[in-house]
């Protein structure tokens, strides 16, 4: 981690257009914290690899599902990603794979945070992405929200134990 006795982390979550994958996943985890206790501050936020929607809510679908769970995330603006967020944010956060190449090809040498999928904190799927459910059914979005809680809880779990090698 690139902060000092892991006072604070920041974690950034990455799909393409910032209106569905990674605006849920922001709203998720930041549902999830409130119930964490973690003894350390987390900034969150959500960016796209690609600047479609810049400036745009998330998908009115998404924005329906995430609240039929209790999550807000009509509040979330896109934006994409940009060379600072390599120096401010711990974990950088990928839905897929293709967005994982991207951010590979993105990041300067220096970058000391780590770079990965979401799916690799799920304790509860063998999925290693979060598929893309703009295209899909309402139901895509809902199986988007199952996979987003389960990694969301897998990542607060990453973070932890982090915090309890400090």
């Amino acid at each position: 981690m690139t902060k000092n006795a892991m006072e604070s982390v920041s974690v950034l979550f990455v799909c393409l257009g910032n209106i569905c994958r990674s605006p849920s996943s922001e709203g998720v985890f930041l549902n999830r914290l409130e119930f964490a206790d973690l003894p350390i501050d987390v900034r969150v936020d959500s960016a796209g690899t690609g600047s479609y929607h810049i400036g745009q809510p998330p998908d009115h679908r998404a924005i329906l599902a995430a609240s039929e769970r209790g999550v807000d995330i009509s509040w979330c603006r896109a934006r994409q990603v940009v060379n600072e967020d390599f120096e401010k944010f711990d974990y950088i956060i990928a839905m897929d794979r293709y967005n994982y190449r991207d951010l590979t090809r993105m990041a300067p040498s220096a970058f000391s945070g780590q770079l990965c999928l979401l799916m690799d904190f799920a304790a509860n799927s063998n999925e290693s992405e979060v598929p893309d459910p703009y295209y899909g059914s309402d139901g895509g979005f809902e199986r988007v929200l199952d996979m987003l809680e389960d990694a969301c809880s897998g990542l607060i779990d990453d973070i932890r134990l982090r915090c309890s090698r400090q």
